[in-house]
């Protein structure tokens, strides 16, 4: 039996044994590998986002805690890889690698026949984006946001000249297929948009933003809209 299939089979067996669970032991002996085996494929479970509990002891075990569970997840083969193609396609857009993740953690646990068509499908899309930024970059730009914290940054425009800045973020907005941080700059006491792949270092400080909010930005083009407007 391949992982994928077993890892499939394995969440579901899980699922079955309701409050009781299954030792490793027992696991192992059904699925005919080591416990060793059993408790890394228990592990990459869990990391896919199932909820698995454990309850060491006599009488204890593995199993799927019913009350967090969320209803599982069912993705047709080009619904799989249409995600793949965004975030490849995509890779300087923010929280790509954690998008990527996620979307690895669904691949793992897809049924061995959607996660096959899903893989002879993906063959046939070929992405050829721009290097994204270094993984140093992005991280500090991502938390910057999320935590609305100032950002100092080296960036090269589009003239050559290089400057460092403290900027507070605002948005990330995406536009002709460039992804562009957007927010205020100390240096030009404005609001200004940063191409991401033309910062070259990006540290995170320990400055809260000040009040600057979206609507300094002005109003979006007509066809943009936030990605929680997608549906």
């Amino acid at each position: 039996m391949k992982r994928a299939e077993r890892l499939h089979a394995l969440s579901e067996a899980l699922r079955r044994s309701g409050a009781h669970g299954r030792t490793a032991e027992r696991l192992a002996a059904d699925f005919g590998v080591s416990v060793r085996t059993i408790k890394r494929d228990l592990d990459a479970l869990e990391n896919s986002g199932t909820p698995i509990w454990s309850r060491p002891g006599p009488g204890g075990g593995y199993g799927v805690s019913a009350v967090s569970n969320l209803p599982p997840i069912s993705l047709s083969p080009a619904q799989a890889v249409a995600l793949l193609a965004a975030i490849s396609a995509a890779p300087d857009a923010p929280y790509a690698d954690l998008a990527s993740a996620g979307i690895r953690k669904i691949m793992d646990v897809l049924d061995p026949r959607t996660r096959e068509k899903a893989d002879r499908l993906a063959r046939r899309i070929w992405v050829d984006a721009e290097p994204a930024p270094t993984r140093v970059v992005k991280s500090a730009l991502e938390e910057a946001m999320a935590e609305q914290r100032i950002v100092r940054i080296r960036y090269t425009s589009r003239e050559g000249d290089t400057t460092t800045r403290d900027v507070e973020p605002v948005i990330f907005a995406a536009t002709n297929g460039r992804w562009y941080l957007i927010g205020w700059c100390h240096l030009r006491n404005a609001m200004r948009w940063f191409l991401v792949t033309r910062i070259e270092h990006a540290t995170l400080t320990k400055a809260p933003c000040g009040a600057h909010d979206i609507e300094e930005i002005g109003a979006p083009p007509p066809t943009a809209r936030p990605v929680h407007g997608l549906g």
